[in-house]
């Protein structure tokens, strides 16, 4: 399969949550609106809900995520980055969601900040691909042997 055969999703407002879980979906699932429903769950009481952007952009966090996969009856795993990437049994995981540092940008202008990002990998056959919203187009990365090589934190978008 070609890379542009190769659904993702790019971002748009503070949405890589749901760009991520699409992505992996491989599949336009989840949209803003779900989210924020999903997010009225979670906090029913709250007049700021914590679990997004009091701005209402999006910037979701990992409660959203993990209640959207249970939405569709998948189970989110956390996985602790102090554990060897070697001991994952890959053939039993339809994709992953990562939350790396991100730089902060308006326009072409790089600003000196950081903030926490939502990307997405997953295999499509027998190729896995980087499908980081912020990317024009997916990545191939490899095979397994290359996705278990690749240092995880080299997948973020600068």
């Amino acid at each position: 399969m070609s890379e542009g055969e190769v659904f993702h999703e790019k971002q748009r407002l503070e949405l890589c949550a749901i760009h991520a879980l699409n992505n992996v979906l491989q599949e336009r699932v989840f949209t803003k609106e779900t989210a924020d429903d999903l997010c009225k769950r979670l906090a029913p009481q709250c007049v700021v809900n914590p679990h997004r952007s009091v701005l209402g952009t999006g910037n979701y966090d990992v409660n959203v995520i993990i209640a959207a996969l249970q939405s569709r009856d998948l189970a989110a795993v956390w996985w602790d980055k102090r554990r060897t990437v070697q001991s994952l049994c890959v053939s039993k995981v339809q994709g992953f969601i990562l939350n790396v540092p991100s730089k902060v940008s308006l326009g072409i202008v790089s600003l000196p900040l950081r903030r926490r990002h939502w990307l997405a990998v997953r295999q499509v056959d027998g190729q896995y691909y980087n499908l980081d919203s912020k990317l024009k187009s997916p990545v191939c990365i490899g095979g397994e042997a290359e996705l278990r090589f690749r240092e995880w934190a080299g997948l973020g978008c600068d």
